[in-house]
């Protein structure tokens, strides 16, 4: 008997509840019919599929993965794997449809702790196998899919396969960028993120032209308002804290010490951006009031997740702002992804279509 396929995610460890209800929640709407598995802490997700009997490929497809906000990867499980310690590459290529044409091999593992533990091994194993698919003739760089091999011990592993136009372009899901030694904070790499992934490379060459303007809500020291000073854009930050001086003095900055929950901007402006930390329905409101007031074309702004209910709070606030664009006759852009370098928050992004 063949072994059921499953959709897997790669999640931010302790958000694993929150990934297979989400993507449980994805596939019934496909009419997929299954069952969810999510191991606390194990960084990843899974929900194997109980009535399929077609190819795989037809599957990589369906599920859009830009539409999960939990998701830091999707691929499909081809198959569960035990692998010997002599000779792991050749039970990987044992386990792969002889027909199936890759562009990119990827040894994995999970952002947890354990899953941390076999980076080592995941680099050793890398090179033999996509040797071994060369001597085949399946790995083509530049044409097919990807091949996933998910490690999560020395012994065993998933197999998996994913469309690079349905998936992360970035190992293990995650985007690393270096931290900017003039930048005020490090939650100036949580924007960074936020622009490579919620905007396409089309989007940003149009929206973040030098010569624009911003607000940044809640912007002390600085990190984000760091990200649109370096794109040219001239920001009005708001803050009772203290503004970075380096910042300031590049004359691209002017700085308001009020309440980033009252302040409202003299005149329209490109970019609206908030990292205030407080309630996520609060902030929601807030959002929901500058977009639907024409003050800001574009914004991104966090919610700081509660304890519990996490994901139902991540959908009642998307519903708010969503509902105050539709009332206010907006074409809007809404997109949601919980990035590498947030923690017990979610990113938003809401624009003009």
């Amino acid at each position: 008997m063949a072994q059921p396929l499953s959709y897997l995610v790669y999640c931010r460890t302790g958000f694993e509840r929150e990934a297979v209800a989400e993507l449980g929640e994805a596939c019934a709407e496909l009419g997929l019919n299954g069952y969810g598995q999510a191991q606390p802490n194990s960084g990843y997700a899974r929900f194997v599929l109980t009535d399929i009997d077609q190819r795989p490929f037809g599957l990589l497809h369906l599920l859009p993965w830009q539409k999960l906000i939990f998701a830091r990867q999707l691929m499909l499980i081809i198959a569960d794997l035990q692998l010997p310690e002599q000779d792991r590459v050749s039970e990987v290529v044992a386990n792969l449809p002889g027909d199936l044409r890759l562009a990119e091999v990827r040894v994995e593992h999970s952002d947890s702790d354990h899953g941390r533990e076999l980076a080592a091994l995941c680099r050793g194993l890398q090179k033999p196998l996509e040797q071994s698919l060369r001597d085949r003739r399946q790995l083509r760089e530049g044409e097919g899919l990807t091949l996933h091999l998910l490690l999560t011990s020395g012994r065993s592993g998933m197999l998996g396969i994913s469309h690079p136009l349905n998936a992360s372009a970035h190992v293990n899901g995650i985007i690393r960028l270096r931290f900017p030694k003039q930048a005020p904070s490090r939650s100036t790499l949580k924007l960074d993120e936020a622009f490579l992934t919620l905007l396409t490379e089309q989007e940003r060459q149009r929206y973040l032209k030098p010569g624009m303007s911003a607000v940044d809500l809640g912007a002390a020291p600085g990190g984000w308002s760091y990200q649109l000073v370096r794109r040219g854009i001239t920001v009005t930050a708001i803050d009772n804290g203290a503004i970075d001086p380096a910042l300031m003095a590049s004359g691209m900055v002017e700085h308001l010490r009020v309440d980033g929950f009252t302040y409202e901007p003299r005149k329209r402006v490109d970019w609206l951006v908030c990292d205030m930390i407080d309630q996520p329905h609060r902030v929601a409101q807030r959002m929901a009031v500058w977009f639907s007031r024409h003050w800001a074309d574009h914004l991104i702004f966090n919610l700081k997740l509660p304890m519990k209910k996490r994901r139902d709070e991540v959908q009642r606030c998307l519903a708010l702002v969503e509902k105050a664009a539709v009332s206010s006759s907006l074409n809007c852009e809404l997109r949601a992804r919980q990035l590498y370098h947030d923690r017990d928050e979610v990113t938003v992004y809401l624009g003009r279509r």
